[in-house]
């Protein structure tokens, strides 16, 4: 008895042992891709890694190799255009800032409508429109950052100039909460989980919600674009089949992102992404909950969007040539996407 068991966990070992080897070698036959996300643990950027977790990469054929840039070092859309990476997960609006510069780069898929960002102000201070900041200082990431540019663009709407309050560079997480909590900045827009501190902490509140789809129709008249996938144009036309394997993997994660629960959504993410010295599992299964609208469910452009995105650049003096707005995406492999989850999930029926 005791032979025949040695002799089955040995042909069970091997059984193993082939698979994996089968395993490996798939995933060696497959067509590799990199892409470096513009902080890959941030939860506005979670479809990269989840699509990764879910297998949807490999499963439409791609080795994607994902990596995230650091702080300090080369920006995720910087790597991308120097040819460092292929592809980059980051906001649309580069595809703007780079045709300025006579640099040809697309958003071949489109994964949220909204910045993910809150602003969050300190507690007691009345603060419930940008109107209210006027003769105050209010935090951004940085000057001439994403966050200044949204900024200005939500003060000007509400007929504020950028010299009737001071803006200061405050940067994230703990350097931003501290800036929060010690008077030196009255509002501040950041994202989570730095938002679900604060409010843990009890010393601010979000005042102006730019992280769902009806929040920024509220406060900045309509989608504003912002995570995407981002290839230079080139790139893209020499690599058709690749580009298209790439969009149906990140198609079918925001379908399963719309379909599925905040709850299940983090159980699909590295430990160390959903707890951290800033919140707990919970609490970002909380903040994941409240902000999931901002993730668009079919990786569709929005109707509008990019205008949107151009009003806000304009108004922030990034404009300074004329903006062909067609050439900085395309819905082309989105809608091949959609078409091929749809007839999978018809035949399952």
């Amino acid at each position: 008895m005791k032979g025949n068991k040695l002799i089955s966990n040995l042909v069970l070992g091997m059984m193993c042992l082939t698979g994996l080897a089968s395993t490996q070698s798939y995933a060696a036959k497959l067509p590799t891709v990199t892409m470096m996300v513009g902080g890959i643990d941030k939860q506005i950027y979670l479809p990269y890694q989840l699509a990764q977790n879910l297998g949807f990469f490999k499963k439409y054929g791609v080795n994607m190799v994902l990596s995230t840039e650091q702080a300090g070092g080369v920006g995720a859309e910087d790597a991308m255009v120097s040819g460092q990476v292929d592809l980059a997960g980051a906001w649309y609006v580069h595809t703007i800032d780079f045709q300025q510069h006579g640099k040809k780069v697309i958003d071949i898929v489109q994964l949220s409508g909204a910045p993910g960002e809150r602003e969050m102000c300190a507690k007691g201070s009345g603060v419930k429109s940008p109107e209210d900041w006027k003769g105050k200082v209010v935090g951004v990431t940085d000057l001439g950052s994403g966050t200044d540019d949204l900024t200005l663009y939500l003060a000007a709407r509400y007929h504020l100039t950028p010299k009737q309050f001071t803006r200061v560079g405050v940067g994230a997480g703990q350097t931003l909460i501290g800036s929060l909590e010690h008077g030196r900045i009255v509002c501040g827009m950041t994202t989570q989980p730095t938002v679900n501190a604060i409010e843990k902490m009890g010393i601010g509140y979000s005042a102006m919600d730019l992280a769902t789809g009806d929040g920024v129709k509220m406060w900045l008249g309509g989608f504003w674009p912002t995570a995407s996938v981002l290839a230079r144009a080139d790139w893209v036309q020499a690599h058709p089949d690749l580009t298209q394997k790439v969009v149906d993997a990140m198609v079918a994660t925001m379908h399963w992102i719309h379909t599925h629960s905040a709850a299940d959504i983090a159980d699909h993410l590295p430990p160390d992404f959903v707890s951290n010295q800033l919140s707990s599992k919970q609490e970002y299964i909380k903040a994941l909950a409240q902000d999931k609208g901002q993730f668009l469910p079919d990786g569709m452009m929005p109707q509008g969007g990019p205008q949107t995105v151009l009003s806000v650049e304009k108004l922030a003096g990034k404009i300074h040539k004329p903006i062909d707005l067609d050439a900085t995406y395309t819905n082309k492999y989105v809608i091949q996407a959609n078409a091929l989850l749809a007839s999978a999930q018809n035949a399952g029926k």
